[in-house]
This record gives structure tokens, C-alpha cells and sequence, in this order.
């Protein structure tokens, strides 16, 4: 009889991610949405199918808030721990050097046909989507901002409903 775990190389990696996410009761959409990646992807990193880059795993550690100990101890599990010593010598190298970071913002305006909604107890996701369903936007917020974007979209189609393109009437001088 063959071993089925041989088949799964990072089972352990993944029992402990789905551990994490089960303790903050989240759904595998939740987790996935939270990281950005596809509900497939995450299904088989817990399974230890698959093992997640650097990245993911690194944003899978923030999003679950591990302490130092065990974020190291899923490290070693994912087999990162010598890429993980090349950047602290890296970090060491560049710690007394000028450094610059650019982010670059797309403040172009970007039109949608379709729209996803993820809930969990901390606030929601809205995703926004073009006509085959490729992501165009994805934004979190609160509830309580959920609220105030709710009274705001209703305001501006009250306002486009009702006085169509005309100017609103200038304050009277009293």
C-alpha cells in the first residue's frame, strides 16, 4: 500500500495554516480573499499539496497575527529557513544605507459591470468585476464605512435621479 503523505510534502505546513484559520473562524474564501489568492490555491496549501511562495506564506502569517515563535517554526516547515537567513544578511547589509521607496498609485477611473460582496466579522470586501469576471478592484472596509459609502452612493443617485445634469441653484444671499 502506498503512503499517501508522500504525495503531500508540506502536510504538516498545511494542518497548522488551516489550524490558524479555523481559530479565527474564517471560511477558506475569507483567507484566500484576505491574501489574494484563489480559494483553490489556499484548499491545496492546507492539504500540503502545494507550498505557498514566500510571499503568501508571509501574508498568511500577518493576516493570522502570529507571534515571532510560531511564524518561524511555519517558516522552517515551508523549507525557507536558509532564505530566510539571506535576507537578514541582506537586511544587514543595506541597514545603514539611504533608502528610497516610490509607489506608484493608477488614479485612472475604472469602469465595472459586476460586483462580489465577502463578509466576515471584522468588516467586508467588495470586489469589483468586468463582464467575463476578471477583478478590476478590490476594497475592505469596516461596516460602519459600509454604512457611510451606502448613504453616499444613495445621495448621489437621489441627486442624478431627481435633478438629472442641472446645476444646483446657488446659496440665496440673505
Amino acid at each position: 500500500m502506498k503512503d499517501s503523505t508522500s504525495n503531500t510534502p508540506y502536510r504538516t505546513l498545511g494542518n497548522q495554516l488551516r489550524y490558524w484559520r479555523e481559530q479565527i473562524r474564517e471560511s477558506l474564501a475569507e483567507a484566500a480573499g484576505a491574501v489574494e489568492i484563489d480559494i483553490e490555491s489556499l484548499e491545496r496549501i492546507e492539504q500540503g499539496i502545494e507550498r505557498p511562495s514566500e510571499d503568501i506564506l508571509m501574508l498568511l502569517i500577518n493576516h493570522f497575527d502570529m507571534q515571532d515563535a510560531e511564524a518561524v517554526r511555519l517558516w522552517e516547515l515551508a523549507g525557507y529557513e536558509d532564505s530566510r537567513n539571506d535576507r537578514a544578511r541582506l537586511a544587514g547589509d543595506l541597514a545603514n544605507k539611504p533608502t528610497m521607496v516610490l509607489l506608484a498609485i493608477d488614479m485612472r477611473t475604472q469602469y465595472t459591470d459586476g460586483v462580489q460582496i465577502e463578509t466576515s466579522p471584522g468588516g467586508l470586501t467588495i470586489q469589483f468585476t468586468q463582464g467575463n469576471g476578471q477583478p478590476v478592484a478590490k476594497v475592505g472596509m469596516s461596516y460602519e464605512q459600509a454604512q457611510v459609502v451606502l448613504q453616499t452612493l444613495q445621495t448621489a443617485l437621489l441627486k442624478k435621479t431627481y435633478l438629472g445634469d442641472r446645476p444646483l441653484l446657488p446659496p440665496g444671499n440673505d
